[in-house]
Formats: structure tokens, sequence, C-alpha cells
């Protein structure tokens, strides 16, 4: 049932995808937003408290519906879990502003791509150069394909189901909208413990997902690049997923932390320079789609020979 669940929902997500505005959305937005005016102290025990008031209700409620529904129906069952996919995922939330970055770029279009990129990540990209314009779009891509897509899968494959994907898709909200430059009125303790949260969280579906891009893309640097250059972003998660991606694609993102000297070339034993990717072009993200595309074929391999493997076990 789990490998129906998801096919049907990436398949309706595909035709349909669900709208940011949508009315469960806009409840979740409400319900955080309460939470955090109502408890928001100034203390971490505040954010604690604040999270579990948000994130229990949800989980509970989707997993107590399940409960009932399996009971009374294993086809009622079955569509819960793809409601609660389709509801989850994101795939298309934000693939529309990576095709359009694309898009421009093939048209020669640079202003245009600069202003996409600047409404989906709010950066300041007046004269941005074609070459970063390209590696910010990855950097985004890559850890949105994640968060919106495989740490999802992760979670509804776990014994808890449906509840797993909606403890994870909430906890990562909570964790971006309370620490968010824009809320200025979040202080930093009570915002402190839902980004540490989704740190712990997320921290399995993160190397799952590099492991998955190092698989379908080039292994070999992959994993080279996930060892060697990880810490270069300040998440550390976030670190490893962009350290595979690049390895994977042959293409340098370097983080905010880089020395200069590792962006370029890294010692080698013999002290010869040992390259860690390719500058960035409007191709790398073509190599980008692809990457995605195949590691989520892979994951979809994975979960049908799963399923197969439940069903002769029975």
């Amino acid at each position: 049932m789990t490998f129906f669940s998801v096919l049907l929902a990436l398949v309706i997500e595909q035709l349909r995808a669900l709208s940011p505005n949508n009315p469960v959305f806009a409840l979740l937005q409400y319900h955080a937003e309460w939470a955090a005016q109502g408890f928001d102290a100034g203390k971490q025990k505040h954010g604690v408290l604040a999270w579990l008031v948000v994130v229990l209700p949800w989980t509970l409620a989707v997993a107590a519906v399940y409960y009932v529904l399996y009971h009374i129906s294993f086809v009622l069952a079955f569509l819960w879990n793809v409601v609660i996919v389709y509801f989850t995922l994101g795939f298309r939330q934000f693939s529309h502003y990576f095709t359009d970055i694309h898009l421009a770029l093939n048209n020669d279009d640079v202003p245009r791509a600069r202003e996409i990129l600047s409404e989906w990540t709010g950066m300041d990209t007046v004269d941005m150069p074609v070459g970063e314009i390209v590696r910010h779009t990855l950097i985004h891509a890559v850890v949105a394909s994640h968060r919106h897509v495989f740490g999802v899968f992760f979670w509804f494959l776990v014994p808890i189901g449906p509840a797993g994907a909606v403890l994870y898709r909430i906890s990562e909200y909570l964790s971006r909208s309370w620490s968010a430059p824009a809320e200025g009125e979040r202080t930093v303790a009570f915002a402190s413990f839902a980004q540490r949260a989704f740190f712990v969280i997320d921290w399995l579906p993160a190397r799952l997902t590099s492991l998955g891009f190092a698989i379908v893309g080039n292994f070999e640097d992959a994993i080279y690049a996930w060892r060697n250059h990880s810490r270069q972003w300040l998440d550390v998660n976030d670190g490893v997923l962009l350290a595979a991606g690049s390895g994977a694609l042959g293409a340098r993102l370097a983080g905010p932390l880089a020395e200069p000297s590792s962006l370029d070339a890294l010692g080698a034993g013999d002290g010869g320079p040992l390259s860690v990717g390719d500058d960035c072009t409007p191709r790398t993200l073509q190599s980008a789609v692809g990457l995605v595309w195949r590691a989520v074929i892979l994951w979809m391999i994975l979960l049908l020979m799963l399923t197969i493997a439940v069903w002769v076990g029975r």
C-alpha cells in the first residue's frame, strides 16, 4: 500500500500541484503563529511547549484517522495515505522557480533570472553574474528537493506512516518560520528548540538522500565531497546534502564557510591540485533535473522491492 500511495500522490502532484496558499497550510500557519505569540517568553522551555502544542495535535490526529479508517476499510486507509502524502509533498511548489530560471537563462534573459531567484530566495541579486545565479539556484534546489520530496518519503516509510510525513513537514516549517529574519518578535531562545528538533528529525533522511545522489550521480566525487566539504555550510545536514550534490553533479557549490583555496582546488597527496568541480553554467541546471529524477526513481524502485518483499513474506 505504501508504494502505491506514494506513486499515486506523485502523479496527482505532477498533474495538479497543490497551491502553497491552500486552506490546510493556512490553518497550520495560523496555529504556529498563535502558539509562538502565546508561548514566546524568551526561554527555551517555552519553545519546547509551543513546538509540542503545534506538532502533537496534527500528528496524533492524522495517526488516529488512519487507525480508524484502516479498521473500517483498507481502501479508505489507502486513500487517506494518498491525501497525506499529496499535502506533505511539495515538488511543484519549488520546481516552477527552478524551471523559470532555467528557461530565462536559456533565452539569455539574465535580468528575469535574477528577478525570479530574488523572489524565490529573498536574496539581493542585483548585478549577480550568470554563474552565481546558477550556483544559488542549485543550492536552493538541492535542499528543497530533499525537504519537499525525499525527507517526506523517509518519514512516510517509518511505522507511523502518514503521521511521520506530517511530523516531518510541520517540524521543517516551524524550524524555518520561527527562525526567519522577518520574524523580529521571535526570540533566539524560543526558536532554538524547533531548529534542533528538525536537525535531529532530518539527520538520517539527509544522509540517505545524499547517498541517493551519490548512487545516481558521480559516486566517487560525491563521497569525496561529502567527506571533505560538508562543513562549508552552517547547517551540517544541509552541508552533507550540498556537498554530495556538488560531487554528484560535478559542479562547484562552495559554501559560505569555504576557505578561498578550497573553491578552486585541494592539495593532493603529491602536492598537485585536485579539482572539486567545474564552474556552474546553465547546462548544470539540466543535469540537476536529471539527478533529482533519477534519485526519485531509485527511491521508488527500493520502495517497490520492499513492498514485494513484504507481500512475499506473508
